[in-house]
């Protein structure tokens, strides 16, 4: 299993300014080309603006409440499910792997939650010139985030996620390689965003969580 062997052999934990963890090679050569092919709609043909959140167009907060409808936002969202699985054999043999006991216990382990009653849910991210995320904790329904970055046209490596002290200072940027990712369970004080950065073409990522709310993809 690529992510098992990933979480176990190439990870690192970090405590500062929270615990989270740092790995690398989680993805295949099959999910990666179709995180990169996938089609996100710009929104600057749609007459949006980032407004620091993923909501975009301040149509979903009801994720922040755990509703997993997602608002008007959803539709500029692109969450793998069982209506577009045929688009992504390679992530949802991915998001396969998540459901797996071994892996779901393994991660249980590392960031100190039961994942056993959870459900997988996985986004393809790609963010253009004027992104940006304020700082922000996850809501708690979200028992495990992370991204895994694509980064496949020599984008800056400044282009990670920022993690902020407790004061909402800057700590560290994770860098944004190819096929290298983080996770950190959700708290009180797990703050993280993005500031404002130049992209040059596009910020390709994916969206990795265990959550409590219903998706297509519950864990065995």
């Amino acid at each position: 299993m690529t992510f098992l062997n990933s979480i176990k052999n190439n990870s690192t934990k970090h405590e500062t300014p929270f615990d989270h963890w740092e790995y690398s090679n989680a993805l295949s050569e099959g999910s990666i080309e179709e995180i990169i092919k996938a089609d996100i709609p710009d929104l600057i043909k749609h007459n949006l603006s980032y407004d620091g959140t993923r909501a975009i167009d301040g149509g979903g907060a009801e994720f922040r409440e755990g509703i997993a409808s997602g608002g008007k936002a959803i539709k500029f969202r692109c969450f793998v499910s069982r209506e577009n699985a045929t688009q992504f054999p390679h992530l949802v043999k991915f998001i396969n792997e998540l459901q797996s006991k071994e892996i779901y216990e393994t991660i249980s382990k590392m960031i100190g939650k039961n994942l056993s009653n959870s459900y997988v849910r996985v986004e393809v991210i790609c963010d253009r010139e004027g992104f940006w995320l304020k700082p922000h904790c996850d809501i708690k329904e979200k028992l495990m985030s992370g991204l895994i970055f694509v980064n496949n046209t020599n984008e800056s490596e400044n282009l990670g996620t920022d993690l902020y002290n407790d004061k909402l200072e800057k700590v560290k940027t994770l860098p944004y390689r190819n096929n290298y990712g983080y996770l950190f369970t959700s708290g009180p004080n797990t703050w993280h965003g993005m500031e404002k950065k130049k992209i040059l073409k596009e910020r390709r990522c994916l969206q990795v969580n265990y959550v409590t709310f219903k998706t297509d993809w519950k864990v065995e």
